[in-house]
């Protein structure tokens, strides 16, 4: 690996499995458990659906608002301020990579501490709306019995749901989503634009492309592999198991980003 990528300059692709050692389970890693998560056709359904989400995610955000960047983001970020790196694509929506430091981050799939309208497209901070809940639905995400799922969700009784309050736009009580592409929502398409740009500047500049903590098993993470591939830039793909994107990758380190990136860090330094 360290042959492949000594001397590139770098665009990062991330995935869920770089923020394992921070307490967020992943989706697909190796001993992950089977979820079905919501699509947006479901959230959008109506306001029993709205409320199984809220209340699940209430719960989950109340323990997920408190992770912090593990030696995988700071690794990052730090490969960024070396000028190493160029450019990071993520597919996380938990801001661990802002909150590590990072600067040139594209946030692929939004961001889960950001809320927005349905109704007037207004966004304001998931914080504010998790005190409103919180007022409406007192004792709840301390009493739930829950099993913590990735982004910020969790496993709740049927029960538990059926009370939940929910909370509405403060500006026209409009239904609130999290800023976040739900499955059945697409990518925004300057968002792929920006992501594809970084890219294609790789090949030009003699650069690899460097995933870490990804399965890539949706498309919407493998087409930058597939691109970096049909250029000619070199893939390094770091990852617990295996992934899509295998057969495209120049190098494959089966191992977690949090001892690899560390390693690569001190190589480039």
């Amino acid at each position: 690996m360290f042959d492949v990528l000594g001397g590139r300059p770098l665009v990062a692709l991330t995935g869920a499995g770089l923020s394992t050692d921070s307490g967020i389970p992943d989706y697909r890693g190796p001993g992950s458990p089977a979820r079905t998560p919501m699509t947006y056709q479901e959230f959008v359904s109506g306001a029993d659906a709205q409320r199984r989400y809220w209340a699940r995610s209430h719960v989950g955000w109340a323990r997920m608002a408190h992770a912090a960047p593990n030696p995988g983001h700071r690794a990052l970020a730090a490969l960024e301020d070396a000028g190493v790196l160029h450019g990071l694509i993520t597919q996380n929506v938990d801001g661990l990579h802002s909150a590590a430091g990072h600067r040139a981050v594209i946030d692929l799939h939004g961001r889960i501490d950001t809320v927005v309208c349905l109704g007037c497209a207004r966004r304001t901070p998931r914080v504010a709306l998790q005190e409103r809940l919180a007022a409406l639905n007192p004792g709840f995400a301390q009493a739930a019995a829950v099993q913590i799922r990735p982004d910020g969700d969790a496993e709740l009784a049927a029960a538990d749901v059926a009370a939940f309050a929910l909370a509405g736009c403060t500006a026209c009580d409009g239904v609130l989503k999290p800023d976040v592409v739900f499955f059945g929502e697409n990518v925004p398409r300057e968002r792929v634009t920006r992501a594809y740009a970084l890219v294609e500047a790789m090949e030009p500049a003699g650069g690899a492309l460097l995933v870490a903590g990804s399965s890539l098993t949706v498309m919407s993470g493998l087409r930058f592999v597939r691109h970096a591939h049909k250029l000619g830039v070199p893939v390094v793909i770091v990852n617990r198991g295996t992934t899509r994107g295998d057969d495209l990758a120049t190098v494959l380190v089966d191992a977690g980003c949090s001892e690899v990136l560390p390693a690569l860090l001190a190589t480039a330094a």
